[in-house]
């Protein structure tokens, strides 16, 4: 009897320990660190802050020689909000392909499906939500190919 009683509890406690919310994760940073802790993780990876389009005290806008791609970087005070990448492409087909791409790997590293409200040829969305908040990856091909990766934090409601 004391064995199943504490097979009962170690089995408790890994159930307890299991549903534990994960922190949204933005490329190996967790998005819960302090806003000028992930702003410095950033710098450290190559990313510059581009001061003419940054807003303080809410946004900053980062880019990169590396990546083809801008960030914009939302928060309110030391928490950050959402992180988004803008893409420029050359063409509707290399957006599209982005688009997949990038929602197929989601769903992989995410181990789910998303849901798409919009599937057309030319503008696409997939919402994935994890226990941290929700990753949206959305495609408008009109004049200007756009493509857009946004990962946004869950937020408490008191």
């Amino acid at each position: 009897m004391k064995k199943l009683l504490l097979v009962f509890a170690v089995f408790a406690a890994i159930c307890a320990c299991s549903s534990e919310d994960k922190p949204l994760q933005y490329r190996g940073l967790s998005m819960t660190m302090p806003t000028q802790q992930f702003i410095d993780s950033l710098l450290a990876r190559g990313f510059v802050i581009d001061t003419a389009h940054s807003d303080s005290g809410q946004m900053y806008v980062l880019t990169s020689d590396a990546v083809t791609y801008k960030m914009l970087v939302a928060y309110k005070g030391q928490q950050l909000t959402a992180v988004q990448e803008n893409y420029t492409a050359s063409s509707n087909d290399s957006t599209r392909q982005l688009w997949q791409q990038m929602r197929d790997d989601l769903e992989k590293e995410l181990g789910t499906w998303p849901n798409c409200p919009k599937l057309g040829d030319d503008h696409k969305v997939a919402n994935f939500e994890t226990d941290g908040g929700f990753i949206v990856v959305t495609l408008k091909n009109t004049y200007t190919p756009t493509l857009q990766l946004r990962y946004e934090v869950k937020t408490s409601e008191k």
